[in-house]
C-alpha cells in the first residue's frame, strides 16, 4: 500500500507521519507538496497535523484551497483513502469532505496531553481491525479540536456508523470528565458515509514508537493495511 503525506506551509507533523509509515510500518511513503497536481498513484493521502498557513481565518480554511486538495477530492470520490489528523481533520471539514466543524476548545486553551480513545464503529478502515473493547492511549495537541455539528447530522453520523472514536476514560467510559475539549457526544474522529475519508484529532503517529513508550497508534495504521490485504 502506497501512502502520500501532504506538507502545507505550517505543517509540523508531516515528518513524524512519514517516519511512522515508512520506518515504523515499512510502507512505501512519499512526500507531497500542497501545490502538487499529481498524487503519484498513492492509495492513501494523509493530511498531517500542524498549523497550515498559521491557522489564519480558521484552522484549515486556507489550506482547503491549496491546489492539491482538488486532487484529494477527486481521489476520495473514486474511493481512495484519505486520512486527516488534527489540522488535517480541520482541513477535511473545511473542504466538506467530512461533516461538522472543529471549534475552539471549550477551555479556550491549547491542550497537549495523552487521552484515551474507545472504538465507536468498525465501518472505517482505521477501525475495522481494532478490538472493540480495547482502550487506546493517543496524544492530542490542539487549540481548535471541539467537534461540533447540528442535531440532524449528529444523528446521521451515529446511525450510519460514521463516528470512529470517542474520548473515554481508562475504563472505557465516555463522560464529561473524559472529554478534553468539549466535543459534542465526546467525538474524537469520524468518517464520511462511504468510510474511505477519515478524520481524527488525536495523533496516532505520536504513539507509534517504542522509544516513546507508547505504540498504541500502530494498531490504527495496521488496521488500514489490513483493509487492503
Amino acid at each position: 500500500m502506497k501512502f502520500g503525506v501532504v506538507t502545507f506551509p505550517g505543517s509540523n507533523c508531516d515528518q513524524d507521519m512519514i517516519d511512522t509509515l515508512r520506518n515504523g510500518l515499512g510502507c512505501n511513503t512519499i512526500s507531497l507538496w500542497h501545490k502538487d497536481r499529481d498524487l503519484q498513484g498513492v492509495d492513501m493521502v494523509v493530511l498531517p497535523g500542524g498549523f497550515s498557513y498559521g491557522d489564519y481565518l480558521r484552522s484549515g480554511a486556507i489550506a482547503s484551497y491549496s491546489p492539491i486538495m482538488e486532487e484529494v477530492k477527486s481521489h476520495a470520490s473514486k474511493g481512495g483513502y484519505v486520512l486527516g489528523v488534527c489540522n488535517g481533520f480541520q482541513i477535511l471539514t473545511e473542504t466538506q469532505l467530512l461533516k461538522g466543524a472543529l471549534l475552539h476548545n471549550s477551555s479556550h486553551k491549547f491542550i497537549c496531553k495523552n487521552v484515551h480513545l474507545g472504538v465507536s464503529s468498525k465501518s472505517s478502515p482505521i477501525t475495522q481491525s481494532l478490538e472493540e473493547k480495547r482502550i487506546f492511549k493517543i496524544p492530542i495537541a490542539h487549540g481548535e479540536g471541539r467537534f461540533y455539528t447540528d442535531d440532524e447530522t449528529l444523528k446521521s453520523l451515529n446511525d450510519n456508523g460514521q463516528v470512529m472514536f470517542r474520548y473515554v476514560d481508562n475504563f472505557g467510559n465516555s463522560s464529561h470528565e473524559s472529554n478534553p475539549n468539549g466535543s459534542i457526544d465526546n467525538i474524537a474522529g469520524i468518517s464520511n458515509y462511504e468510510g474511505n475519508v477519515m478524520g481524527m484529532m488525536p495523533h496516532p503517529e505520536r504513539a507509534s514508537d517504542k522509544n516513546l513508550l507508547n505504540t498504541d497508534g500502530l494498531a490504527l495504521f495496521q488496521s488500514v493495511l489490513n483493509s487492503r490485504s
